[in-house]
């Protein structure tokens, strides 16, 4: 009873604060995320520094395998985070509790099947995207000790997606900090002894900690709002599918980037320095990855709010709240474009002191740069959609901008014309400002409709 009383409060806060409520949301998983970028930051320095660009090539190789389990598993985890939200909205705690114990069910079924598909296609992923003996090497033995902590992060995941669900960021951001700072500390003498294997062995030991962690407070402390009860447990079908029928069209918009990613990888080994290419995409973007956390974590929260605004028929707020993100979302997103374009120079070397792959980063923060507010508005756009119940339109955007115009025109550009690297750089521009342009009028047309039911 006191836990309902406290998150119809909250609910009551939201509603009366939606400006400062986005805040709320957004700063401590901002800060959470930022220690786990910073992590996988540090982890590539010391990759880059003390392994060599192989292993940042073979990294780079991994990347896409390991999107598409964090795709699938995010992607999933934002259906079930709309559908408590809602459900919260509606005040129907029990329909939440529901969702959210389908949510952890589904997370340990996933783990299996992910573990499975690993060890027996593992090799044919990573040897299919071009990467040289020495960087295939570098990238099986990080891949091979990841998969055993599969479990770990995506329960991991859910566990967080639940917590955003009922508008708790700030206990995820305290677990996922504590993890972070321990794979920090176990990263140098595991890479000193075990080189890339070790920096896997530390992501899955911390992995397992969040894990327990979770597990401990959520479900035998049960401290929190939404009840995880599973001796109690009822299978629903129509609570399972709704998680997919938001989720999954996020997760294939997940799995479509993880493509992309695969098929880039594919054209990079068609240039003349391929292992430098491939390292210096791979470098990028956990750089880009820090920069990106306010926008990530504004756009999330969106979800949240704007689930609870339409559960509960506050139309109106959800026009107030979306306004405000665009405006603030879009000046971090400038500022952050014109710190790449002047200090890319000055960050690549920390990272790597291989002079090819440090200007073939330049080259791509030189026009990447340009396209940071429209994956902004894009971002912004699509998970406002998200929150109103309705992800397709995230996944057939997110089709249109990385197959359709991106891998389609660096392929033709690199492959079949034989061009410079810039222009795989400037098909990834061409297609974020073509995305933008569609999810914004996709997103009037969405509250258009909404406004008509008034």
């Amino acid at each position: 009873m006191e836990r309902t009383l406290e998150k119809s409060s909250k609910l009551e806060e939201f509603i009366k604060n939606p400006k400062i409520s986005l805040w709320k949301l957004s700063v401590p998983m901002m800060l959470g995320m930022s220690v786990q970028a910073i992590y996988m930051l540090i982890d590539t320095a010391f990759i880059g520094r003390w392994v060599g660009k192989e292993a940042l090539a073979g990294l780079g190789v991994v990347f896409p395998a390991l999107f598409i389990i964090m795709g699938i598993t995010f992607g999933l985890g934002s259906g079930a985070t709309t559908a408590i939200a809602q459900s919260i909205g509606e005040d129907k705690k029990e329909k939440a509790d529901s969702f959210a114990e389908h949510t952890i069910i589904l997370g340990v079924f996933l783990s299996f099947i992910f573990i499975i598909i690993g060890l027996l296609f593992g090799e044919n992923i990573l040897s299919s995207q071009g990467a040289q003996s020495k960087s295939f090497n570098y990238a099986s033995d990080y891949f091979f000790t990841l998969i055993i902590g599969t479990p770990f992060m995506i329960l991991g995941i859910f566990f967080r997606s639940i917590l955003s669900g009922e508008g708790d960021t700030m206990l995820p951001m305290k677990i996922l900090g504590l993890g972070t700072i321990l794979n920090i500390i176990l990263d140098p003498p595991l890479i000193a002894f075990y080189q890339i294997k070790g920096a896997a062995a530390a992501t899955v030991i911390s992995q397992f900690i969040v894990f327990i962690i979770f597990a401990y407070i959520m479900i035998f402390r049960n401290r929190n709002y939404l009840t995880l009860n599973f001796k109690k447990f009822k299978f629903n079908k129509n609570h399972l599918l709704q998680i997919f029928k938001i989720g999954i069209p996020s997760a294939l918009s997940m799995l479509i980037m993880s493509i992309g990613l695969f098929i880039y990888n594919i054209i990079l080994s068609q240039t003349a320095y391929p292992e430098s290419a491939i390292a210096a995409y791979a470098t990028v973007h956990r750089i880009e990855h820090l920069f990106f956390i306010p926008i990530i974590s504004i756009s999330t929260s969106m979800i949240t709010l704007v689930g609870m605004f339409y559960g509960a028929k506050k139309y109106n707020l959800i026009d107030i709240v979306l306004a405000h993100c665009i405006k603030c979302t879009l000046m971090v997103s400038i500022i952050f474009g014109l710190f790449f374009y002047f200090f890319s120079k000055n960050i690549l070397p920390i990272f790597i002191n291989d002079i090819e792959v440090i200007n073939i980063g330049i080259s791509y923060f030189n026009i990447f740069s340009f396209a940071i507010p429209f994956v902004t508005l894009s971002m912004i756009c699509s998970r406002t959609i998200q929150g109103l119940g309705k992800s397709y339109p995230m996944f057939i955007i997110t089709c249109l901008r990385v197959i359709v115009i991106s891998c389609s025109l660096g392929w033709y550009f690199i492959k079949i014309k034989n061009m410079p690297i810039e222009f795989a750089w400037f098909s990834i521009l061409i297609s974020c400002i073509s995305a933008s342009i569609i999810s914004s009028i996709w997103l009037f047309l969405e509250l258009k409709k909404i406004k008509r039911t008034i």
